[in-house]
């Protein structure tokens, strides 16, 4: 069985690497976490509970060198500096500049491949020039790159959740074609707990208030989600809107009437029923709103494992066709 090493950066609570280890495994590859970090020691916890190894914490304070060789780079670097609830400062934004330490563990170590993550609002942060510098990185270390914005909506699962990937292979394309995207919705009703404890359920002021808002746009039969914006405006759909790190507690509510659950939000994001997250709701609220839609990471490795397949038979051909940018070779900035 061929092995694939692959390392987790920013690993939240795990979601690349349960999706790397799906799609992995149903290739007939075997996977191999040969490093994870994360600054985030609730994350830290959760993701030991589960995958039983503690990620290390800050990567600034971990030199490339040491981080172990590997075929595959997976990194949601963090998203607030370019998110539409954050600040939206981009480069300027300590946050921003953790780019440039993926860049800097790409340089040191050179793996075959790689993975990016982030919210969509990265393609058209600044006019587009946070992307442009971006990419021009990872290509200046010798990469072919390509980018998408995918919705976790087209695969599977009841939300919507745009996020820009990012795929890179050392020299050049090997064939990589990116997932399309038609897998059914999952129904609400496959999502949500039908027996609720009463301290999920919001005030009642604050349900009548949603009710007068939002009751007039409620269409069809079965359950929907009710999201308010920062304007204050009531959507209603059959299906969630993006969950959110640091958004109210009554962002979301079920029907107008509550909160999801800690094992609904897992559902949300398609993390397995195995899946375990004990700690503080707000907390467990915090970690599902930074966390990515497994299905989606998951299709997109599972795209990448032809390559792993048949990674001793040369550099293949170069992608064309779509929707990504390309860019020319230039020298390393920011590192």
């Amino acid at each position: 069985m061929t092995l694939v090493r692959f390392a987790d950066l920013f690993c939240g609570v795990g979601g690349f690497r349960a999706a790397a280890q799906n799609a992995l495994g149903k290739a007939g590859l075997e996977p191999r976490c040969v490093f994870s970090c994360d600054i985030d020691p609730k994350a830290r916890a959760v993701y030991e509970v589960n995958f039983g190894e503690e990620p290390l914490g800050d990567i600034k304070r971990i030199k490339g060198s040491a981080v172990p060789a590997h075929d595959l780079l997976l990194a949601g670097f963090p998203c607030q500096a370019f998110s539409i609830c954050g600040s939206r400062r981009g480069f300027e934004d300590a946050r921003g500049t953790l780019f440039f330490d993926i860049a800097r563990v790409l340089e040191a170590k050179r793996p075959a491949s790689f993975i990016l993550e982030n919210v969509k609002q990265l393609r058209g942060h600044d006019g587009g020039r946070t992307l442009s510098r971006i990419l021009e990185t990872l290509q200046g270390l010798g990469y072919g790159v390509d980018w998408r914005v995918l919705n976790a909506l087209d695969f599977g699962l009841p939300q919507k959740r745009e996020r820009v990937f990012i795929v890179g292979f050392r020299g050049g394309w090997k064939g990589f074609e990116w997932p399309e995207g038609v897998a059914p919705m999952k129904p609400l009703s496959q999502i949500l707990e039908s027996d609720v404890p009463d301290s999920y359920y919001a005030s009642g002021r604050i349900r009548l208030d949603r009710q007068k808002k939002g009751a007039w746009k409620r269409k069809g039969g079965g359950p929907t989600i009710w999201h308010q914006n920062k304007g204050g405006n009531i959507s209603v759909y059959p299906y969630s809107c993006a969950m959110r790190a640091g958004a109210s507690h009554n962002y979301l509510l079920v029907d107008g009437e509550r909160r999801l659950t800690e094992r609904e939000m897992l559902r949300l994001q398609g993390f397995p029923e195995s899946f375990t997250i004990s700690c503080k709701y707000t907390v467990a609220r915090r970690l599902m709103g930074n966390s990515l839609p497994v299905p989606v990471a998951e299709a997109v490795i599972s795209s990448m494992t032809p390559f792993f397949l048949r990674r001793d038979e040369g550099a293949g051909k170069k992608l064309a066709g779509s929707g990504g940018t390309r860019v020319k070779p230039t020298a390393v900035a920011g590192l």
